[in-house]
């Protein structure tokens, strides 16, 4: 099954089982990337949250005009920081963000009780870093990576290019099967 891509300069479409990489600058403008590849052509979406609450997802889909009845939200940043949680049936938690086995198994329980087109948003892997370690993280976003291929949805992911090491950069590239690279003018390069 093809996907709809609404990201400027890449492709039309891309197959199912696709997992793409965001490479942006620390203060880079992603939350437009991430919302047009989140609202078009789909009919459920995850987002994995490591920078910012459930609450400031659900802002910035209402912010953006998506469609918040496709969304169900995976916040790992409240309960490690002490924030009052709001369980819903779209929200879920885990206990921080190195907490990279409960990320993997809810985008896995995700996947399994979803149907349709399925997109999943991960931002970011550069927090989860910062939490455990680069190859936790790049082992984690490879099992991400199977599932969508297992269950033929599409992914994309954010790493910040500042904070990593050329070499963990360009591991994490070669991972993925596309690389949207956005610089701090908010252009946008898509390498697929």
């Amino acid at each position: 099954m093809d996907y709809a891509l609404a990201v400027e300069n890449g492709p039309e479409t891309i197959p199912g089982g696709t997992g793409l990489l965001l490479v942006h600058p620390s203060i880079g403008e992603t939350d437009r990337i991430d919302t047009d590849f989140l609202k078009t052509d789909t009919d459920a979406f995850l987002v994995v949250s490591t920078r910012t609450t459930a609450r400031e997802v659900e802002q910035k889909l209402e912010y953006y005009d998506v469609d918040e009845e496709k969304a169900t939200i995976l916040d790992t940043l409240s309960v490690e920081r002490g924030y009052s949680r709001r369980s819903s049936d779209d929200v879920y938690y885990v206990s921080a963000p190195d907490d990279l086995d409960g990320v993997v198994d809810r985008v896995e329980r995700f996947l399994d009780e979803t149907e349709g087109k399925r997109r999943v948003s991960v931002d970011s892997l550069t927090e989860m870093a910062y939490y455990a370690d680069d190859e936790a993280v790049y082992e984690a976003a490879g099992e991400i990576l199977e599932l969508l291929k297992e269950h033929d949805a599409v992914g994309i992911f954010h790493l910040s290019e500042e904070v990593h090491e050329v070499a963990t950069l360009d591991r994490f590239r070669e991972l993925f099967d596309g690389v949207i690279s956005l610089d701090g003018d908010g252009n946008v390069d898509f390498d697929l």
